[in-house]
């Protein structure tokens, strides 16, 4: 007897048997999701050119020699070092185009720039079979791969260099790789390139890492046309944004020194801060966080100079008992209105909101979108998901007296539009002031 089988859509099968399906119940992000994604770009003389590629903190601390041609301690890391002070995963850019590569008669630098003359290869005749070759490539001297072959078309290229078949095999005590150079010039044009690149990935806070006006101001532009016109909550920071007025856009004044590297850019603290800010839990607050980076800053400020620093929306370090320590987590929001007051100039208030726009992006597009109906039930699901990112907000103190009732999703213009309210929530800030009155008998 023929019996029927296999999976059902609705319940319309003539034939009698068995009909079953397995799926999974609907996963989505509702759940906070993690913080501590920065972007930066670098001026670098290793690695790829014109291509943003993610780094973690422990990849940094393991395999910075391998990944950006110096170990981690060396002077030409500074910059990653202070970034990677509180970022656990930063999406990095090398700056410019065209950087040559060194090269020798044996093998070519895996990437352009000035590190690769400090590769050299060495071969000699095996000790065990005199028809074989040790072939060794040397970073400033050392041992970073050894291959024993018979002629060079057998070298496989490595994390250095890439071998030429052509080559002869021939003792020698080393030859270094020569003619490495880095990109001719770093413009706003190379920066540009960047944030073009940078546009279609997810991160918490954007640096901008010069000291140009211009290019600032294209940082800028591009920070608040993603946050306004594409929905990709960020902060940037910068140095010194003279012409800022944005809840999107962080900027810090301190200049900067190094007790022991010379010619350090005055503006290098964008890199500690930005990594700061990105790793910055969305129910906490970096007024009066520590400095905790390398840098020497100038915190040279009278007490009046702070005051006007924070009304004209400055990010300030200052001293406290010998200790740099940031004055208050704000960002360069001046301009207040009915719809948005003084509570945006928090940058605290920020992440809060970020988050949730982040969030229930995630969740829309991964579980809603073009899937569920958008009828009472479906709306009703939506409404569960959202109320739960935002309970978890408050459980966490992020924000504080949650109401679920403030929450509504209601039927859209259109067939498939959803307008979501939240009417009144309460964001919460750390404690930044207090007021004390002692009454003495």
């Amino acid at each position: 007897m023929a019996l029927g089988g296999g999976t059902w859509q609705t319940q319309n099968k003539v034939l009698p048997g068995y009909y079953v399906n397995f799926s999974s119940v609907p996963r989505a992000s509702a759940t906070l999701s993690d913080r501590g994604y920065a972007a930066a770009p670098f001026e670098l003389n290793w690695g790829p050119e014109e291509q943003v590629f993610p780094v973690t903190s422990g990849d940094m601390q393991k395999n910075s020699k391998t990944i950006f041609g110096y170990g981690y301690t060396d002077p030409a890391l500074l910059p990653l070092r202070e970034i990677f002070t509180h970022a656990t995963t930063v999406y990095c850019y090398r700056l410019g185009k065209g950087a040559v590569k060194a090269t020798n008669d044996l093998a070519t630098a895996k990437y352009g720039g000035t590190r690769g003359n400090d590769i050299a290869i060495t071969v000699a005749a095996n000790v065990d079979e005199g028809s074989l070759w040790d072939v060794s490539t040397l970073v400033d001297g050392a041992v970073v791969d050894m291959q024993t072959v018979s002629k060079a078309a057998d070298l496989v290229g490595n994390d250095w260099v890439d071998f030429k078949a052509s080559g002869t095999l021939e003792a020698t005590a080393g030859k270094p790789l020569e003619g490495g150079e880095n990109a001719s010039s770093i413009n706003g044009e190379s920066h540009q390139a960047f944030l073009d690149k940078i546009e279609p990935y997810s991160y918490n806070v954007l640096c901008c890492p010069t000291a140009d006006p211009t290019t600032i101001k294209l940082y800028q532009q591009f920070t608040s046309r993603l946050r306004d016109e594409v929905g990709s909550k960020f902060q940037l920071v910068a140095w010194q944004p003279t012409s800022a007025d944005y809840e999107g856009i962080i900027g810090v004044w301190n200049k900067v020194t190094h007790s022991s590297i010379a010619d350090v850019p005055e503006h290098l603290l964008v890199y500690w801060l930005a990594g700061a800010e990105a790793g910055c839990a969305v129910n906490k607050s970096l007024t009066n966080f520590k400095y905790d980076g390398e840098l020497t800053i100038d915190t040279n400020y009278t007490q009046a100079e702070l005051e006007a620093a924070l009304k004209a929306g400055k990010l300030l370090i200052h001293n406290v008992n010998g200790d740099p320590r940031i004055l208050d987590d704000i960002n360069t929001l001046l301009t207040l209105s009915d719809t948005k007051g003084e509570i945006f100039q928090s940058n605290q208030t920020m992440r809060v909101c970020d988050q949730i726009a982040n969030d229930t992006a995630v969740l829309f597009a991964t579980k809603y979108l073009g899937t569920v109906p958008n009828d009472a039930s479906g709306r009703s699901s939506l409404w569960g998901d959202i109320t739960k990112l935002i309970q978890d907000l408050n459980t966490i103190r992020a924000v504080q007296d949650f109401d679920p009732e403030i929450v509504t999703c209601e039927q859209g213009d259109a067939k498939n539009a959803v307008l979501c309210t939240v009417d009144g929530l309460n964001i919460v800030n750390a404690m930044a002031k207090l007021y004390m009155s002692v009454i003495i008998q």
